[in-house]
């Protein structure tokens, strides 16, 4: 019963990092020379040898023993969404909220009580503020674990609302033509399918974004610094569109165009 949990627990570490480092079913049963029905058994651990469970690791950059200790460290049962007596409690706190997401992503607290110069005693009680909350385990050493897990979405109005007065302004006050401003804007006719597909994109977006800063964490050379990511899609209002379409070009923006091509060319 023992080996049969914590295998269990390694496979659910393991699909996770398959999950964020972009491996679908398709691409592992290619990979693996198997069959997509072989591949999805051996990922709900029907007919997953150690060694089958070694190789899928290797994919993932892990081996068995990282795979287990993550596994030990990891509790059962994570949380998928924050109740809203949660989100309540993070939203009247920006700091508080900005320290659960940070451990969230596997920022160490010693880390972040550095980079903000937050005294000792500051950082007990908002942890503490955070494990009366369900959201963290504070371990041995300084350590903490999360109780929810990192690709939760926030759909209540509270944090939504915090992201509003706090963070909304650090995106829409950019100069976007700054060409260090970075950016990608795209502009497209989806269907409502469609448009559900892009935001299942986002996440799985998001996902490989975190996998990015755990790679960055451990490898980096040089300073990190702190960066904010803003994925967002609408529905436009074309009515600019069509009003400029429905007046025409002026006699003298036909010839400026040619003198832009002319340039580009």
């Amino acid at each position: 019963m023992r080996y049969e949990s914590t295998s269990s627990a390694m496979l659910a570490v393991l699909r996770r990092h398959l999950r964020q480092d972009g491996w679908t079913v398709p691409r592992l049963a290619r990979e693996l020379s198997i069959g997509e029905a072989t591949a999805k058994r051996w990922l709900a651990g029907k007919g997953v040898t150690l060694d089958r469970l070694d190789v899928m690791a290797r994919l993932a950059g892990k081996t068995l023993g990282e795979l287990a200790r993550e596994a030990e460290d990891a509790p059962s049962g994570l949380a998928h969404e924050l109740t809203l007596a949660q989100e309540k409690a993070l939203s009247t706190n920006i700091f508080l909220s900005f320290l659960f997401m940070a451990l969230l992503n596997g920022v160490p607290p010693d880390e972040i009580a550095t980079d903000f110069a937050i005294p000792q005693r500051t950082m007990d009680a908002s942890l503490a503020r955070l494990e009366r909350l369900a959201l963290i385990d504070r371990l041995r050493g300084g350590r903490v674990r999360a109780l929810v897990d990192r690709g939760l979405v926030f759909r209540k109005l509270p944090l939504r609302s915090l992201f509003d007065r706090h963070m909304k302004a650090a995106f829409f006050e950019l100069d976007y033509g700054d060409p260090a401003t970075c950016f990608v804007s795209e502009v497209l006719k989806l269907s409502r399918v469609g448009a559900a597909q892009l935001a299942e994109m986002q996440e799985r977006y998001r996902l490989e974004v975190q996998a990015l800063a755990d790679r960055d964490r451990e490898n980096a050379v040089l300073d990190r610094a702190w960066y904010g990511l803003l994925m967002v899609m609408r529905d436009l209002d074309m009515t600019p569109v069509r009003r400029a379409s429905s007046t025409g070009f002026r006699d003298g923006d036909a010839d400026d165009s040619d003198d832009r091509v002319a340039a580009a060319g």
